[in-house]
């Protein structure tokens, strides 16, 4: 999973979620953000994972679990949950947001 890194945009009424490619010191878009729960953006996601090829199963399935794990996190975001602690707690991705 280290060449690619998701992009979450956490915001107060929807999560969104990207997945981008480390290249260098770059990062290069691979998806669009999808957000949920305005629409499942696991299964969202999911399809235009398995439309390529070039990322493996094994890959697509820590990605998606890496997903889950976050939306569920956000979710709690009731709690107060900020996107400090979830920048702190999902070191591996990348957080925008309020």
């Amino acid at each position: 999973m280290s060449q690619y890194s998701l992009r979450f945009l956490w915001l107060e009424k929807n999560i969104g979620v990207a997945l981008d490619q480390k290249v260098g010191k770059m990062t290069i878009p691979v998806t669009e953000y999808y957000f949920w729960p305005r629409k499942d953006a696991w299964e969202e996601l999911k399809v235009n994972l398995d439309s390529k090829p070039w990322i493996s199963p094994s890959q697509n399935v820590d990605l998606l679990n890496q997903t889950t794990e976050v939306i569920n996190f956000w979710q709690e975001s009731d709690k107060k949950v900020s996107l400090k602690e979830a920048r702190e707690k999902f070191s591996n991705c990348l957080f925008a947001g309020h």
